[in-house]
């Protein structure tokens, strides 16, 4: 996608893709307008049977959410991944953004059946004080499939600092909460995915191989200038990584295992030398 409309036209940024139960894909992601408002905005594939997914046509009434009362203009960005909810039949997907009250970064959820028409449901999904603005919001179960007690994962990008932090801790659905199991260890305080230049990640879950691929960015510190005559900043990881996150009631880790294989990639580009 490119910038090309009002409602983007000063940038197609974060956004994430939802696979609805028929196949289909939905595409929500954040534009920030001629105005420089940070909207959300709904794209679905112009051909569903390209595998490459190469392009996308827009709503036609986007944008489909707009910053909501009491948040500002230039903080509201980054929807996840939809996930279904069986209590009242709806999809939710959660935004980050900040509360200038105490620099506190927070997380809102909202609901849709039709990716359409939203709701955001009351009160925060969580929040956390004197962490600032959270971009980047990425939101995923772990555990439950052996008995075990199903955990989740909460992760923010850090405008403030600019590195990538997360936590585990239990999600109350019907109470639209989020609980770290160790406060001293919350997002925005305790863990982080990397130690390195990494920054912005999202995940995605394969369920053809059972695991949770993981995808960050690299800043670079080229000036602007430098930026635009060689036409290009900064870069995506080109080596995503099997991503698990490993934990006990006292602690947790993760671990990561590149992937060395792309099953999805279709052409791949050879040089030539010519005599």
């Amino acid at each position: 996608m490119v910038p090309d409309q009002w409602y983007d036209i000063n940038g197609v940024w974060t956004g994430s893709a939802t696979v609805l139960p028929d196949g289909s894909l939905v595409m929500l992601y954040t534009g920030s307008t001629n105005a420089s408002v940070q909207v959300q905005c709904l794209a679905v594939p112009a051909d569903p049977n390209d595998s490459l997914l190469r392009n996308w046509t827009k709503y036609e009434a986007n944008p489909i959410l707009v910053p909501p009362p009491g948040i500002g203009d230039k903080d509201f960005r980054d929807p996840t991944t939809a996930w279904f909810d069986e209590s009242d039949k709806t999809w939710r997907t959660v935004i980050g953004s900040k509360d200038n009250h105490g620099h506190t970064g927070i997380v809102m959820t909202y609901k849709t059946k039709d990716f359409i028409n939203y709701e955001l449901i009351p009160g925060l999904l969580h929040s956390v004080p004197g962490t600032g603005m959270w971009e980047c919001i990425d939101f995923y179960p772990v555990g439950g499939a052996d008995g075990s007690e199903e955990l989740y994962v909460m992760k923010e990008s850090s405008d403030d600092d600019r590195h990538d932090w997360y936590a585990l801790g239990r999600y109350d659905a019907a109470a639209n909460k989020y609980t770290p199991i160790d406060p001293e260890m919350d997002v925005g305080i305790g863990l982080r995915y990397d130690w390195g230049k990494f920054y912005a990640s999202k995940t995605f879950y394969d369920p053809s191989k059972n695991r949770r691929v993981l995808w960050g960015w690299i800043g670079e510190t080229d000036s602007e200038r430098a930026d635009v005559a060689k036409g290009w900043a900064s870069l995506q990881v080109t080596k995503p990584s099997s991503h698990q996150i490993l934990f006990t009631m006292q602690y947790s880790r993760r671990c990561q295992i590149a992937v060395m294989h792309m099953d999805w990639v279709k052409h791949v580009a050879v040089a030539s030398v010519l005599d």
